[in-house]
């Protein structure tokens, strides 16, 4: 495997303190989340953002780096208490268990199969977990559809929500319980995006870490204003004048009304385009404002005498067909 060169990662000095060093991390794990990042590489950068952090966060695998380089690992766990010295005198502390992770965890003892995603080691199709994966069994991820309104969506923000969860009690009972958390919305974030939360998801059974918690954008429909991709569309009526004619009129976004020119001769179904009145994003989308000609009713005789007067003078047949 090709050395990573984990300060470099993180884009911190090798004399950096562990206040920078988690600045660092936290600025470029938002920067490569696969939830706000969709560029190709951007999930690879993440994972080695993690791992570079996970050593450097921790003083002894910190400091078995700066001593070993690329065997730190190695170095690690000769200086973590697995020996005395090297192999010939025995434990000098810790229990088998110990030892047997410590062994594992470096997929050690090739003989005894690959170690699998799950902790364990597969051989010829029989699979055994760790003693301490038995132990600290990770609690199941939860997945939750949450409805939010198109404002909610652009505008991002934090939120209030409820989650619904079994919690075992004595006797093995479990009961149901309401859980309220406070999670955050990215700006712009798109329909059927799914958001990630650590930790937040359904609890062990067995005392290990909880499951994570994902959220699945769901946005609910608008009054006003349809959504294709990140691009919205408004249907917008004038009148048969303002068509005609054209002249100056106020639409809605969703960050107040704009005023948009008509150009004279408009038809019902053309498009007009505002740049970047869309939901953001990179670049943000634009909005699309849909001309529909709505024709008044005549309900008097004086109406009725206006539209014959029209049908005398236009002599206009809109059917080429």
């Amino acid at each position: 495997m090709k050395f990573q060169d984990y300060y470099k990662i993180l884009g911190v000095d090798r004399n950096a303190d562990a206040a920078t060093i988690k600045k660092a991390y936290r600025k470029l794990a938002r920067q490569y989340h696969p939830d706000v990042n969709q560029a190709t590489d951007a999930e690879e950068k993440f994972k080695q953002v993690n791992e570079a952090y996970d050593v450097l966060k921790d003083a002894e695998k910190r400091k078995a780096y700066d001593q070993f380089g690329e065997n730190w690992k190695h170095g690690h766990e000769f200086n973590a208490g697995g020996w005395s010295k090297a192999g010939s005198e025995g434990f000098s502390g810790g229990s088998f268990n110990d030892f047997f992770e410590s062994i594992f965890a470096q997929g050690g003892f090739g003989g005894f199969g690959e170690r699998t995603a799950a902790g364990g080691f597969q051989d010829g199709g029989f699979y055994q977990e760790s003693p301490f994966q038995q132990r600290s069994r990770k609690g199941e991820d939860q997945l939750l559809k949450l409805d939010i309104s198109l404002e909610e969506a652009f505008n991002g923000g934090e939120k209030m929500i409820q989650l619904s969860r079994h919690e075992s009690r004595a006797g093995g009972l479990a009961t149901p319980s309401l859980k309220k958390l406070k999670i955050n919305i990215p700006r712009g974030v798109a329909n059927g995006q799914k958001i990630r939360l650590a930790g937040q998801g359904h609890p062990s059974t067995t005392g290990g870490q909880a499951g994570d918690l994902l959220l699945e954008m769901h946005l609910l429909p608008h009054k006003l204003f349809q959504l294709d991709g990140r691009n919205l569309i408004l249907k917008c009526p004038v009148t048969p004048w303002e068509a005609a004619l054209g002249g100056k009129i106020k639409v809605p976004t969703l960050t107040g009304q704009v005023e948009l020119k008509l150009t004279p001769g408009m038809q019902s179904g053309q498009k007009m385009r505002l740049k970047g009145r869309g939901m953001p994003g990179n670049p943000d989308g634009d909005l699309l404002v849909e001309i529909q000609i709505h024709t008044p009713p005549a309900k008097d005789d004086k109406m009725r005498e206006f539209y014959q007067d029209m049908k005398k003078r236009f002599h206009y047949n809109p059917r080429s067909f």
